[in-house]
């Protein structure tokens, strides 16, 4: 087939039939041949970070799309996007008119990927088990507002919660509420390394090398009783070190998938149509990126620097200079295509204006110009993500009031300095849990925010974001939504920068490709099949 490119929506449930043009999620092929995917994502065992997929552990876009294919939740996010779905569960719902009690009813026979029976009492477990070893990444925050947990039976679970929280379904589609095998997993302590015992579509095996994977097969479980349709009976996931050997690698036919990241140059080159063998799927995406603050650092501890900093970026320049057409500014948290989202950023300090922040930072007593550091990391969010960081310390030291320098570290030790404070200003994206503004909001402002970060806000913590998850109708939560916005852009303890789009390139005798990532950029693995090229 020629190269198409297709456009997705990031949020609603309704797909295009102009999807069947490269292959339905149904028309999976039926060869047992394995489908080969590349991925920039690097999966490295650290002293700092040694169990990078435990489900009461991983809290990054790379070890979720491990975890997504092997470790069963009980809801799920369904294909096509929309509402979460059942899927070790049979049925799942509110109990009650205030979104405080949430039962699920388990599939009949549902089997861990070792025969072993999956039980009410193996759901309770493992999320009590999340709960209890509190990981350092934060992610535990996710399910922190189950107050108690009961089962009726080998079946039936009911979550009691602390309080009314309307996105709950969704938490319980996310992998930290994955059901793992009590036998294979201690109970108060991670489990190191890249073993995995779930009852998801896929067993797992890692091919490890100085502690990081090489390669990672995935073969389609037996026992596997749950929404999905797995239309493969084999992926292997192969990490590359770079966007440039990914393309050599698709380009000799070692691969048969790209997925994140690819450059832009490379994206360009495909949308052009130069190879008419691989073809470029691009979605609606919701990643965003943005600057984080540790505000209790002397640097940026004053709000009157950062919001300079937020006075003088120009987020126009910065994505037309690196990302194109592929991003767009964002002047919020919350992606502009999700309800709720408000231009809060955009409404309090306008265009970008030196006047305006120099006026900021004198009012405060603040020398110029501001000597910082912008650090990012090197290998985790694209190819273009050096360059993204040395626009903004262009943008900021033409100004005269910042003397900035930037600094580029690997993920496998960036994502633990930050969390132990060592930045005062670093670089970091957002691939949401699930697709509701409040997933944009409550992680990087609630109690046990995943960045660590020092700012808290009470009103934030205690009354508005607790007013927001009572509405089951989340366009009626839009008035809370857009004071927690509007907070932020007051204190600026983030700054974003910009959305993104997603791309996926595919080899054309790959079917189900429209499908294989998600708005949330989770690999859906399930949905790609070998065909026949058109």
């Amino acid at each position: 087939m020629n190269r198409k490119t297709l456009v997705l929506p990031a949020v609603v449930g309704l797909l295009t039939p102009v999807l069947a043009a490269c292959g339905g999620s149904g028309s999976g092929s039926s060869s047992s041949d394995a489908i080969v995917v590349g991925t920039t994502d690097q999966f490295t065992a650290t002293k700092d970070a040694p169990a990078p997929v435990d489900p009461a552990y991983s809290y990054d876009v790379g070890g979720w799309n491990i975890l997504r294919q092997t470790v069963q939740t009980l809801m799920s996010q369904p294909k096509g996007e929309g509402d979460p779905v059942p899927d070790a569960a049979e049925s799942c719902s509110f109990t009650d008119s205030g979104s405080e009690r949430y039962a699920c009813k388990l599939r009949d026979g549902l089997k861990f990927s070792d025969g072993n029976a999956v039980t009410a009492a193996d759901v309770k477990w493992s999320i009590q088990r999340a709960l209890r070893i509190k990981a350092d990444t934060g992610v535990y925050a996710l399910l922190s507002n189950i107050d108690t947990i009961e089962t009726q039976g080998d079946r039936e679970v009911i979550f009691h919660l602390k309080s009314a929280d309307a996105t709950f379904p969704y938490k319980l589609s996310t992998p930290v509420a994955g059901i793992v095998n009590p036998k294979d997993y201690e109970k108060g302590k991670l489990r190191d390394g890249f073993d995995i015992d779930g009852s998801g579509p896929y067993t797992f095996k890692a091919d490890v090398k100085d502690d990081a994977i090489v390669s990672a097969t995935f073969t389609k479980n037996p026992n596997y009783k749950g929404s999905m349709e797995v239309n493969n009976e084999q992926v292997v996931l192969r990490p590359y070190k770079d966007a440039t050997a990914m393309g050599a690698a698709i380009d000799k036919g070692d691969i048969d998938v790209m997925t994140r990241t690819m450059s832009p140059a490379q994206i360009n080159k495909l949308d052009a149509g130069d190879d008419s063998k691989v073809d470029l799927v691009e979605m609606s995406g919701l990643e965003i990126r943005y600057l984080g603050f540790n505000t209790d650092a002397p640097s940026v501890k004053s709000k009157a620097v950062r919001q300079a900093m937020a006075q003088l970026i120009n987020r126009d320049s910065l994505v037309a200079k690196v990302y194109g057409s592929q991003a767009e500014p964002l002047y919020s948290l919350v992606p502009a295509s999700l309800t709720g989202h408000s231009n809060s950023f955009f409404n309090k300090y306008g265009d970008p204006s030196v006047s305006k922040a120099k006026n900021l930072l004198t009012a405060a007593n603040i020398t110029t110009p501001v000597k910082l550091t912008l650090h990012y990391t090197t290998d985790h969010y694209g190819p273009a993500t050096k360059q993204e960081f040395e626009v903004l310390k262009q943008q900021l030291n033409g100004s005269g009031l910042f003397d900035v320098s930037i600094q580029g570290t690997a993920w496998s030790s960036y994502q633990t300095n930050e969390r132990k404070g060592d930045y005062d200003v670093y670089g970091m994206g957002w691939f949401p849990d699930f697709p509701d503004a409040d997933n944009f909001l409550a992680p990087f402002l609630d109690k046990d925010n995943f960045l660590k970060s020092p700012y808290s806000n009470s009103r934030i913590i205690n009354t508005l974001i607790p007013e927001s998850r009572r509405e089951a109708d989340r366009a009626n939560a839009s008035s809370s939504l857009t004071e927690i916005q509007n907070d932020v852009a007051e204190d600026v303890p983030v700054l974003p920068l910009w959305q993104g789009k997603q791309y996926v390139a595919a080899r054309d005798d790959i079917t189900g490709v429209a499908y294989a990532i998600n708005s949330s950029a989770s690999l859906q693995l399930w949905e790609l099949g070998r065909g026949s090229g058109s």
